[in-house]
């Protein structure tokens, strides 16, 4: 039987555009585009896991809008991913890059220029589809 990973993603929003993270060669999936995140661990939190692989993966900090903005479910060769995403807006420093290969800051209508890992693409879809809003200074 196939591992369930319970994973979070985060649409970081700055002037209208979205963070966009490309997987390293050495990990799984690798060089395909991502929102950045990662697993739940146990006792967290969808918005404490964010925020924690937020701060560990590009060394920042975000507001999150708490409600989901999408969930997707997908099947790989090493388990079942559920990934929930969350509309973000970068509150203080700037993204590093530690795990990945690079980041590009691109439009909702810029997004299918990448080659999404697969459980991102409904997001990627609905982004596109409908943009992030304009809640804040996006």
């Amino acid at each position: 039987m196939k591992k369930e990973i319970r994973v979070v993603g985060a649409i970081i929003v700055e002037k209208g555009k979205i963070l966009c993270c490309q997987r390293g060669p050495e990990r799984a999936l690798a060089n395909l585009w991502e929102f950045p995140g990662g697993k739940i661990e146990n006792g967290e939190t969808e918005v404490q896991a964010l925020e924690r692989e937020l701060q560990e993966e590009l060394k920042i900090e975000v507001t999150i809008v708490k409600e989901e903005y999408a969930f997707c479910r997908y099947e790989y060769d090493f388990g079942f991913v559920n990934l929930t995403t969350f509309i973000c807006y970068l509150e203080s420093g700037e993204p590093q890059l530690t795990e990945h290969l690079q980041i590009k800051w691109l439009t909702p209508n810029e997004l299918n220029q990448l080659e999404w890992a697969p459980a991102d693409i409904p997001t990627v879809e609905k982004l596109v589809e409908k943009g992030v809003g304009t809640e804040q200074n996006g």
